[in-house]
């Protein structure tokens, strides 16, 4: 007879029992794939990301990185932190000084230098004085439209160009010039999120933060992760979906007027700010949504074809390699699309 409680024998049936039943669970923890959420708060909206994972793996390492990489961006791009980076680079006066910043504010200030380039301003992250002026920074005050002396007094204090960037150090040629990133940060926090669900070994998964997207592999059943565009009006619910498009491997990203701005009078208008003019834009474009490789990326153009409007913005992104975008104008008579050359139909 054997002693139930020795499992040194190769012909214990019970030790034969737990090493099958032992492989069984690892086969099965590593092929078997359950979608599973994570969800919260940051850069003052949600964030929602969606995996797909075996059964033994460790979510909450997984979540203890992306809270800190979202505390780390923060705490390098938030104007609303007063000790973050682009605060005390706001703040700061001397025109001599070189400030060191760290390797996520050089990377976004590296995109941002590209968008600024190749939309030839129209995207420009020094407008912060100007959307100030209309009221539509995060110290609002009353809403109205300034005068023509008080546009142009701003217009001295904004412009891109006047960022000097070296290898992780920032200096300013404009005392007075103001950095906000608000149009590609979250657009950044898709893609750093996106680093470390790779990092932990996740190969399908959708990633969103503030309505920016990035999407790779796919859903447990084997179909494509899909997202949906919100119909660009006034009084549409956050999940009313007005085009819907199939994503993989990619970056999706929608800038919209419809939501944020005021009327004077007769006059409408939206907190998107030509950094030209100094004055919001009013070429009727409601929605622009952007599909590249890189949501930084995505994110920031889509701004800025808010600006440029159809024509010269469907021209610019046709000679865009991986990058496509829709944009959605309001007339009389309804909505007009307006696609870039490979933009997917629904």
């Amino acid at each position: 007879m054997y002693n139930i409680l020795d499992l040194r024998s190769h012909s214990n049936p019970i030790k034969h029992f737990l090493i099958q039943f032992i492989v069984i669970c690892s086969l099965v923890g590593c092929h078997y794939q359950r979608e599973c959420l994570i969800s919260g708060r940051t850069m003052g909206t949600s964030y929602h990301i969606k995996y797909n994972v075996g059964l033994f793996f460790d979510h909450q390492d997984l979540k203890n990185d992306m809270i800190q990489t979202l505390q780390d961006i923060n705490h390098s791009m938030s104007t609303f932190d007063s000790k973050s980076e682009i605060s005390i680079f706001n703040r700061t006066k001397d025109i001599t000084r070189s400030l060191p910043i760290s390797d996520h504010f050089f990377q976004v200030m590296t995109q941002a230098h590209k968008l600024f380039q190749i939309t030839n301003g129209a995207w420009d992250g020094t407008v912060k004085p100007i959307v100030n002026l209309w009221g539509f920074g995060h110290t609002k005050h009353h809403l109205q439209k300034p005068n023509d002396s008080q546009i142009e007094q701003c217009l001295k204090q904004v412009g891109f160009q006047y960022i000097i960037i070296t290898d992780h150090h920032l200096q300013k040629k404009v005392p007075n010039l103001e950095l906000n990133l608000a149009s590609i940060a979250k657009g950044f926090g898709v893609d750093q999120i996106a680093v470390v669900l790779e990092k932990h070994g996740i190969d399908d998964y959708l990633v969103e933060i503030g309505g920016e997207v990035f999407a790779k592999g796919k859903k447990t059943n084997g179909d494509p992760w899909r997202v949906g565009i919100n119909r660009p009006e006034i009084d549409a619910d956050v999940h009313d979906v007005y085009f819907a498009i199939s994503l993989q491997d990619k970056a999706i990203a929608t800038s919209g007027d419809y939501r944020n701005y005021f009327i004077d009078g007769k006059e409408r208008y939206s907190h998107v700010i030509d950094p030209k003019t100094g004055r919001p834009v009013s070429n009727g474009i409601v929605s622009v949504s952007v599909i590249s490789k890189n949501c930084t990326f995505a994110d920031g153009l889509a701004t800025a074809l808010m600006v440029m409007g159809h024509e010269s913005g469907i021209e610019l992104v046709n000679g865009i390699s991986d990058t496509e975008c829709l944009m959605i104008q309001e007339s009389a008579t309804g909505f007009k699309l307006y696609y870039s050359d490979h933009f997917p139909r629904q």
